[in-house]
């Protein structure tokens, strides 16, 4: 209940403006139109435990207290930052008494994922009976933050991080409230929807000062950016947007697109990521998507490692954009990776299988005597330079693992494997009988 000194506190604009319906809330139609999941829910009276997973800002916790305005629930909210064991059981016993009353009670946890696995365990038996309809919003992936027994239990409904339409829409109602309008240019109105990265609290946040600002000058984007604060890139270097923005590099090294691999480069380095984990993936990828198609590309990753060790940020970072340059515009080939993964599952399923004796050390006349090297033949001491023996185990077939691509160096690889195949088929054809 409000108090009649709290009704005349100070409010937050983007509390004012926090909408009061589910059908006001922007940018998130795909989850509360009739036909989408929540709409649904809804209209059939039974709302289900649910993890809102979302970026700041796109308004989990204004549809959590909404669906339980539309579904009659009592609501309750704990944030796991701020709260414990002995929070989470009071409020356990308040909802069985709701319940014993015909009353049910919808829990709202925001930041679900700070909560220990201990603490999320706890949830199971009221979530399973009933007892409370549990919303949790998060902002990190719940595959990686979440117990599977509590999610196996919760629908996991995804919120987009809000759009330039629905970005326009906040201002304009801001704009109402105020009753007049931001001293921004179009040009400025438009940075200022950019720089907020889909943030809709922060963009109210950020209104608010400019409504303090005089309405003339208009401000353009110069100015803009002299009024205000730009926002921090949302980037947490352990959580997923770590993850999704190198998989994003690496995707786009892969499909030798330079400009998106630059713009990754750039948004992770302006993220606050470790130069020097990128340039280990860049390593990674040189091996792994290029390899013998062109040898220089692991070379030059390296050499990004050196200049970035010798030279530091922000100097160093340019040796790493020259090496992702590099490797997005070289030849590509997973012809070694392929070949040792073969490799490997091939080594898994023959066991301990001996080498064949001639290719054996005999370094004590027992081992000589057992016939241990006997008819090697040395490769250099021949015409062509190999042998053509075998030195695969002799209960084993040949194996062909590595078969280059006929791209970058791996041309010459792969006529020299083909040059040398034959003269092993040679060496293992009958030889002609001779005329009677």
């Amino acid at each position: 209940m409000t108090t009649l000194f709290e009704s005349n506190a100070p409010q937050p604009l983007a509390d004012r403006l926090r909408p009061k319906r589910l059908e006001d809330v922007v940018g998130q139609d795909h989850l509360l139109a009739a036909d989408a999941p929540i709409g649904r829910m809804l209209a059939s009276g039974h709302p289900v435990s649910m993890i809102l997973w979302g970026p700041p800002g796109c308004g989990k916790t204004t549809i959590a207290r909404l669906l339980a305005d539309r579904t009659a629930l009592s609501f309750v909210s704990l944030s796991a930052v701020f709260s414990g064991v002995a929070d989470l059981r009071r409020v356990f016993q308040e909802a069985k008494k709701r319940r014993e009353m015909g009353k049910g009670t919808l829990l709202f946890i925001d930041e679900i994922h700070r909560f220990n696995r201990a603490q999320q365990d706890g949830f199971l038996p009221y979530v399973e009976d009933g007892t409370i309809t549990l919303v949790g919003a998060t902002t990190e992936n719940p595959s990686f933050e979440l117990n599977a027994p509590l999610l196996s239990r919760c629908q996991v409904l995804v919120l987009k991080r809000l759009d330039e339409e629905a970005l326009e829409t906040l201002l304009q109602r801001a704009e109402a409230a105020e009753k007049k309008a931001l001293p921004l240019g179009a040009d400025a109105r438009l940075a200022l929807l950019a720089m907020v990265d889909g943030d809709g609290r922060y963009l109210l946040n950020l209104a608010e000062d400019l409504f303090l600002l005089p309405s003339k000058p208009v401000l353009d984007t110069v100015g803009l950016l002299a009024a205000v604060q730009r926002r921090a890139p949302i980037y947490d270097k352990s959580q997923e947007g770590h993850y999704n923005l190198i998989s994003a590099l690496h995707k786009s090294l892969r499909g030798s697109d330079v400009d998106a691999a630059l713009y990754w480069l750039a948004r992770m380095l302006a993220g606050g990521e470790d130069p020097l984990y990128i340039v280990r993936r860049l390593v990674r990828f040189a091996v792994e998507d290029i390899g013998l198609a062109d040898p220089e590309a692991v070379q030059q990753a390296l050499a990004a490692k050196d200049a970035y060790d010798f030279l530091g940020s922000p100097e160093g970072e340019l040796a790493i954009a020259q090496a992702v340059i590099y490797l997005a515009t070289a030849t590509k080939s997973n012809a070694a990776y392929t070949a040792f993964g073969s490799a490997r599952r091939m080594a898994m399923e023959t066991g301990s299988l001996m080498p064949p004796q001639h290719i054996l050390n005999a370094p004590t006349r027992l081992m000589k005597d057992l016939g241990y090297g006997k008819g090697y033949v040395y490769d250099h001491d021949t015409t062509e330079g190999i042998s053509g023996q075998n030195y695969f185990p002799d209960s084993m077939d040949r194996q062909a693992f590595y078969r280059p691509l006929d791209r970058g160096y791996e041309c010459t690889l792969r006529e020299r494997l083909a040059h040398w195949q034959k003269f092993r088929e040679r060496l293992a054809a009958p030889p002609p009988e001779k005329e009677k």
